[in-house]
């Protein structure tokens, strides 16, 4: 999860990789996280995007929307990491808008702030820093989490590029993987599949744990694991196996070699500390595997 000891594992590593060489250069392009970083880098397929706000039940939240220029697609909601909605998850987003999908990120933090998480002048990961984020975090209950997931949704459904009779998907990362869990336990009948990236806190032995509503799903399901984030708490992933295999959900359950916390949103330096021997397996192809295995066969969620 996000605390100060992932982010002196970052720190650390930057520390000792001063330059991106040739051979970690071809390793991201085949990754395809180097896209995800770059748009220019990313499918040509023609996208849209628009900066929009969403209406719920405790306010108005600023989102981003994009999606392909033409045609119905299945949505997508993304929920980003603790530093909030920012460039790098609008990257993202838009490589995956450009392999078929509709794809709303929202501000988590619209609550207290729009637009960046954190004022100018407070640089992450300060003890001004963590303190202003904290308090934006201690609002997200899972209660709230979940109010924002519906009016999200409804939202989507409401956009003539996207398809409400194929299924939905979610994505977190680091904070909000847990978002996705709940999000899916409460809407079964929409959301199909969800995705976490080093996500924290997923199963752990309180009573409100977000893997104790794996029952209520019927979601497929990818939990991609950083590595230091297993070592810290290597009960997680089996604590999650067993939950899904009692439930009779798909998921796919993995600890990603030689990543650290917060790989998938940080451009260049902090995503060579991805080294898998799987390359090929980026965001859109994670998704478009997950949304075609889900049981649900009568929401097909392939892309056009």
């Amino acid at each position: 999860m996000c605390d100060k000891d992932s982010e002196q594992d970052i720190q650390a590593y930057l520390s000792s990789s001063s330059r991106l060489n040739r051979r970690d250069f071809n390793k991201l392009l085949a990754l395809g996280t180097l896209a995800a970083g770059f748009p220019q880098f990313a499918s040509a397929a023609d996208v849209v995007e628009s900066n929009v706000f969403v209406a719920t039940p405790d306010g108005t939240a600023d989102c981003y929307f994009v999606r392909p220029a033409s045609g119905k697609h299945p949505s997508v909601l993304m929920w980003p990491d603790i530093k909030g909605l920012r460039p790098a998850f609008k990257a993202m987003a838009k490589r995956l808008a450009s392999a078929g999908y509709a794809v709303l990120v929202l501000n988590p933090f619209y609550r207290d702030v729009k637009g960046l998480a954190l004022p100018a002048g407070v640089e992450f990961p300060s003890e001004e820093a963590w303190k202003i984020l904290r308090g934006y975090r201690a609002k997200l209950t899972p209660d709230a989490v979940v109010r924002d997931a519906r009016a999200c949704f409804a939202y989507l459904d409401k956009q003539p590029e996207v398809s409400k009779k194929r299924g939905a998907a979610a994505m977190g990362y680091c904070m909000s993987g847990s978002f996705v869990m709940r999000a899916a336990a409460a809407m079964p009948e929409r959301i199909k599949a969800i995705a976490s990236f080093h996500g924290g806190g997923l199963a752990t032995s309180e009573p409100d744990s977000p893997h104790l509503t794996i029952p209520q799903s019927t979601a497929a399901v990818l939990h991609a694991i950083a590595e230091n984030d297993d070592k810290k708490d290597p009960q997680m992933k089996q604590l999650l196996r067993e939950a899904y295999s009692r439930a009779k959900l798909p998921a796919e359950i993995e600890v990603y070699a030689g990543t650290l916390h917060g790989w998938c949103p940080r451009i260049l330096k902090p995503i060579t500390m991805c080294k898998r021997k799987k390359p090929g397996r980026g965001h859109s192809l994670c998704l478009t595997r997950l949304l075609t295995s889900t049981a649900n066969k009568s929401a097909e969620l392939s892309p056009q």
